[in-house]
């Protein structure tokens, strides 16, 4: 395939990720009005001072909605950075220790059986004053278990590979063996699994807001948003309808730009003599 159609394939899937995401992070700069002013009677239907109409208190829902995914997309990326990196370290440690892989495995296996909302409403419930860090930190303690499994078979046969063998028989300590030669060896685990971990991150941050044991009333949140309009739907649909949509698009976009960061194998090609 030509190297130009490759790289327009690449641009074609990824901007669509970036797009929403530079727009989510200006959303505040372009809302038109504040965020918790009325502009419109309860459930106002769409009209000219309020393209997506009024919320349940008369706030205008497009300014919402603009203001309302920086803190979701800033959350949700932290949780997928901290996520991704917890998970490669204890996989990766785990693949060279087996005692400690089976450590690591076990609590995995323990904390999986733990249903994510209960997890998210234990965790939050009990930090200290609740808030954002309270869901960041549940999101973290919900998603490594299943990260962990994940890179720990990717870097099994990394580990039993005869150049880590030779390394650690030469004496390098444990953290060169998984710095230096194991997690190299993982980008393309690494990068479609922040991918995957970000997409959870989306909806467990958006359950816990949905929940509202994240962000409280008036902020402006996307998951917020649904829970407090789900009421008046039949009156004006897009109070819930387009952070929903806002939600979708965004875990879709970033798990199709991240997808398509993953190296692929290139082939070889036979030249005839």
């Amino acid at each position: 395939m030509p190297r130009h159609r490759t790289r327009k394939g690449l641009v074609l899937r990824v901007l669509p990720a970036l797009l929403l995401v530079a727009l989510a992070a200006v959303g505040p700069w372009l809302a038109p009005h504040a965020i918790d002013t009325p502009v419109t009677a309860p459930y106002a239907e769409p009209g000219a001072g309020a393209p997506l109409g009024g919320d349940q208190l008369g706030r205008d829902v497009l300014t919402r909605l603009l203001a309302g995914g920086r803190e979701l997309i800033a959350t949700s990326l932290l949780v997928a950075v901290l996520v991704t990196a917890a998970a490669a370290l204890l996989g990766a440690v785990g693949a060279l220790r087996p005692a400690v892989g089976r450590v690591v495995e076990r609590a995995a296996d323990v904390l999986m059986l733990l249903p994510a909302v209960l997890g998210i409403l234990l965790i939050a419930l009990s930090w200290p004053g609740g808030g954002r860090y309270a869901v960041i930190a549940a999101a973290v303690v919900m998603g490594v278990p299943y990260a962990v499994r994940l890179v720990s078979g990717a870097a099994a046969p990394v580990a039993a590979s005869g150049y880590i063998e030779a390394a650690a028989v030469g004496g390098e300590r444990l953290w060169h063996l998984v710095v230096r030669e194991v997690l190299p060896n993982l980008r393309a685990t690494l990068l479609a699994l922040f991918g995957l971990r970000f997409v959870a991150a989306v909806y467990i941050v958006a359950t816990a807001g949905f929940l509202q044991v994240g962000p409280q009333p008036p902020a402006a949140d996307w998951a917020l948003m649904i829970r407090e309009n789900s009421g008046g739907i039949v009156l004006n649909p897009w109070a819930v309808l387009a952070p929903s949509i806002a939600i979708g698009l965004l875990a879709m976009s970033v798990n199709l730009a991240a997808s398509a960061l993953v190296p692929q194998p290139g082939r070889k090609t036979v030249t005839a003599l």
